[in-house]
């Protein structure tokens, strides 16, 4: 599992300790990667420089020499990770035991072939139409990305009709995980109109530069409020159109005093905000025509009978607005569907690996590979569009023809990290809002699906595929929220359920002409070399209007009409609000569970328990539960393999909510999910061994009861002499400088040999003062960056994950005394049954008898080694290594 790494840098001297906080980005299910698993085409820069980083002096030397990419007896392989030209490094995604891709590319199923939803052609034949692409006859739109922007415009383009009313556009849409696989499903779930950014927007007019900069001070608040008043119509779009996938939700303010200071968003007009709230949230109210139920207030008497969970001191009174909510996840799946149904040609599990150019230069469609079959093919395209989210610049750079350090990004990304408490935190109907954090963000307190989700924070970096939150984000949450309950709701560690972290992209124009008007909302740019268009940017709420805007762009003056604005999104039809009642009469499930179903499916909750399977029980009838206390059943499994569902964690993550909602439920369900989905979709025992494995691994991404602590991993950096051990070792012919060869020879020493573009990328990264050769000064100034710290740490985190994966031999997910004991008769040693005990004793942190990977994660960061035990895994503990610097004593784990 990812956590916070404390990375001690040692002084040449030996007598100071700076010490740093660095996010681990250790991905274990490459099957989830931005990059696929099939074709690295630019992929190798970043992951061999923090290979090179490992090739260090006497602590670098010891672990180069032990660990490799691949093992001896598993054949292990370690992806490359890719990132923005704008990031130098990132780091190494592997998931031990599952080839490179998760587990894809699969082994035909041999005629397994599962029908799709009624009216909805199947995934197979999705992929078969995909294949039969040709140049001749080009798809008119080609959209890459399937979260909700990227299935918006698939969607948008299927439903434009020209002036007979005739579909007028053919449509092909790529994913190249499962819908709604990152941005889109780690949302704060709701469907708001952006009370933040109205407060924004009046405090940059009321200002001084009104008077100093008149002109750009109201543009930029005209923009500002027309994003807001956008926002205001699609939510009401949403909000009626797509009733079977949304409800309303009261939110409550609560003011301890009249006046704030220092005041919210540093304006002094807010310091108040509690005398001027019930009127600017009437404002608020009309901005959407007053089709939103109105805000009112409440005394501080109603306010603790309707949230009882409310501190008693202090409240002055409770100002209450609503926000639209959603299950994100689901509602991308629905816009998904929709578009399949109105006839686009879209597949999740297929990724576009490059592009495919004519002779001037334009791209004129991709080179893709279903990651299920491993098949390869092309997809022909008058109009290519990307919509990767935060993953946009990854996308590019495959129709980037030269350097890709070259290539301007267009997308930063920034993360938002939630927790999941139990139900009893807040009123099952009410939300809290604390609109002025100690750092001055927005954290919304929300009941959803039966528990009550926190969020967001907000923090910039490079986006990542996995969800796991940092730890003092958890932390901040929690002492956050605490400030409003009541003293006698103690809030625990030990109540977050389930913890992730999602990324949304600040995107820019890098091919706007100097000068030129920066977006406050999603941006939409074309690249005039190739053609290629992309959006990225924007909000959950605004996915129609993105799409809408894209498209019309990208189709010119003339183009067919939009008609997403009169479009139900699959499920909607057959939908009714009494519906549940005649889904208990009808298939005697219970309550919970058929409210669940309509709320998820809509009219399609029939299709859902046509598959149900009887419980055996006089009541309920139908509907035998996933996991206890939660209303997911298991003919859900079944009617999502017909939805496009791929995987275990398809179904864990977004099908159910599962791992939303209870990491540890989740884990407790997989083997049951494992079970009918081998049955629906063939799968060999190979195929289900390998899922589990990914499931697995990616679970333990999602944050949960027991914390990473942020010292976890000890990792001690090399030393300005053992960076120039290094140095000296590498330039054999001692001519003191480093040439290109050297820098490939290391790669390649390493077992991690690279194309020579990619060579090129890492020498002139290294190469600062661009002449052709680096010096020891460079050499130890790229040593030094960031970005290559970054790399050691994730590195040795990996190393870690590898090292449990490699002890648990009985492949359980967790470690148990019998293989602690094998493993020390592996390493050499026979180690006595009291001695394995006292290790066992010291790595179960949660007294239950078995080792998680969080707990062998801790006890390999403690700095204590009675048994020696921590010294033999990390210095001794073989992976089929290709070291090849002389090992020394010392190491970095421990």
């Amino acid at each position: 599992m990812p956590s916070i790494l404390t990375i001690k840098n040692l002084s040449s001297a030996g007598t100071k300790t700076a010490s740093r906080q660095f996010r681990c980005i250790a991905t274990l299910n490459p099957h989830k990667d931005s990059f696929g698993g099939s074709t690295h085409r630019r992929d190798g820069s970043s992951g061999a420089a923090a290979a090179l980083v490992l090739a260090g002096g006497t602590a670098a030397s010891t672990i180069a020499a032990s660990f490799s990419s691949t093992t001896a007896s598993g054949g292990r392989e370690t992806a490359l990770c890719e990132q923005p030209p704008s990031v130098t490094l990132r780091s190494f995604k592997t998931l031990p035991n599952v080839p490179v891709g998760g587990a894809y590319p699969f082994s035909p199923t041999h005629g397994v072939e599962i029908p799709g939803p009624a009216g909805i052609p199947s995934r197979a034949q999705q992929v078969s139409k995909l294949m039969k692409s040709n140049r001749e006859t080009p798809y008119d739109v080609l959209v890459i990305g399937g979260g909700a922007t990227g299935a918006g415009v698939a969607l948008d383009a299927a439903t434009r009709t020209g002036d007979d009313g005739s579909a007028a556009l053919t449509v092909a849409c790529i994913e190249r995980g499962d819908f709604a696989s990152e941005t889109s499903s780690r949302s704060t779930k709701l469907i708001w109109a952006g009370i933040k950014y109205l407060a924004s927007a009046a405090a940059a007019a009321i200002s001084l530069n009104l008077i100093t900069s008149p002109i750009k001070t109201v543009e930029d608040f005209y923009g500002e409020f027309k994003m807001v008043f956008n926002c205001h119509q699609e939510r009401k779009f949403m909000m009626e159109k797509q009733k079977h996938l949304t409800n309303w939700v009261p939110i409550v303010c609560p003011f301890t005093e009249w006046h704030i200071w220092p005041p919210p968003f540093g304006h002094w007009l807010f310091s108040f905000f509690p005398i001027l709230a019930p009127a600017v949230f009437k404002f608020y109210d009309g901005l959407s025509q007053f089709t939103c139920p109105p805000s009112f207030i409440m005394s501080k008497k109603k306010a603790l009978e309707l949230f009882p969970q409310l501190s008693q001191q202090d409240i002055k009174y409770c100002a209450v607005f609503y926000e639209g909510q959603h299950n994100d996840a689901r509602t991308n799946l629905a816009i998904a569907m929709s578009a399949a149904e109105k006839g686009a040609d879209i597949a999740n599990y297929v990724e576009m690996t490059d592009g495919i150019f004519d002779e001037g230069g334009k791209v004129i469609g991709v080179r893709a590979v279903d990651r299920v079959s491993g098949e390869e093919f092309s997809i022909y395209a008058k109009n290519v569009i990307f919509a990767g989210g935060p993953f946009t610049d990854t996308l590019r750079q495959k129709e980037h023809r030269g350097n890709p350090l070259d290539m301007k990004p267009a997308v930063h990304g920034a993360s938002g990290s939630h927790i999941v408490l139990p139900g009893y935190y807040a009123p099952s109907n009410m939300g809290l809002l604390d609109y002025n954090t100690s750092d001055g963000r927005f954290l919304f307190f929300l009941p959803w699906q039966g528990s009550v989700i926190v969020g967001t924070t907000d923090k910039k970096g490079p986006a990542e595929t996995l969800p796991y939150p940092p730890e003092a984000e958890i932390q901040w949450m929690l002492k956050e929220v605490s400030k409003y309950l009541s003293k006698d709701l103690k809030v625990r560690r030990s109540d977050v359920l389930s913890a992730w972290r999602g990324w949304r992209p600040l995107a820019a124009d890098p091919h706007a002409p100097p000068g030129g008007q920066v977006s406050r909302d999603h941006v939409i740019s074309q690249n005039p070399e190739t053609g290629v268009t992309f959006i990225a940017g924007g909000k959950w709420t605004t996915w129609r209007e993105m799409a809408e805007d894209v498209l019309d762009k990208v189709l010119g003056d003339g183009h067919p009409k939009c008609n997403t604005l009169d479009t139900v999104l699959h499920g909607g039809e057959g939908y009714t609000e009494r519906l549940s009642v005649v889904l208990i009469q009808k298939y005697g499930v219970l309550e919970d569970v058929a409210e669940h179903l309509v709320k998820t499916y809509g009219g399609r909750a029939w299709e859902v328990l046509e598959k149900a399977r009887p419980t055996g029980n006089q009541w309920p009838r139908h509907g035998i539960p996933l996991a206890p206390h939660y209303p997911y059943i298991e003919a859900e499994v079944r009617f999502a393999c017909s939805e496009y569902a791929c995987t275990i964690e398809d179904i864990l993550s977004r099908r159910t909510r599962l791992a939303f909602l209870n990491s540890q439920a989740a884990k407790e369900a997989l083997p049951r999910i494992a079970d009918i989905m081998a049955e629906e979709l063939g799968w060999s025992r190979k195929v289900k061994k390998a899922q589990i494995d990914s499931a697995k691994a990616y679970l333990a991404s999602y944050g949960g009861k027991i914390p990473l602590e942020e010292d976890d991993l000890l990792v001690r950096l090399p030393t300005y002499a053992e960076v120039m051990d290094v140095f000296d070792e590498v330039d054999q012919e001692k001519s003191g400088y480093l040439g290109i060869v050297q820098v490939k020879e290391i790669a390649k020493r390493l077992g991690r040999p690279l194309p020579d573009g990619e060579i090129r990328a890492i020498f002139d990264s290294m190469d600062t003062n661009r002449d052709g050769k680096i010096d020891a000064r460079e050499f130890l100034e790229w040593f030094e960056a960031e970005e290559t710290k970054e790399g050691i740490k994730s590195y040795f985190h990996q190393k870690t994950m590898e090292i449990f994966k490699e002890i648990d031999i009985k492949r359980t997910g967790y470690l148990d005394r019998e293989e602690i004991k094998e493993a020390t008769i592996r390493l050499g040693e026979t180690f006595s049954d009291e001695k394995v005990d006292k290790i066992f004793a010291e790595m179960d942190i949660n007294r239950d008898g078995k080792i998680q990977l969080n707990e062998f994660t801790k006890w390999m960061s403690e700095s204590h080694d009675e048994t020696g035990f921590r010294k033999l895994l990390s210095a001794n503990l073989g992976l089929g290594g290709t070291g090849w610097l002389k090992q020394k004593s010392g190491g970095f784990l421990g």
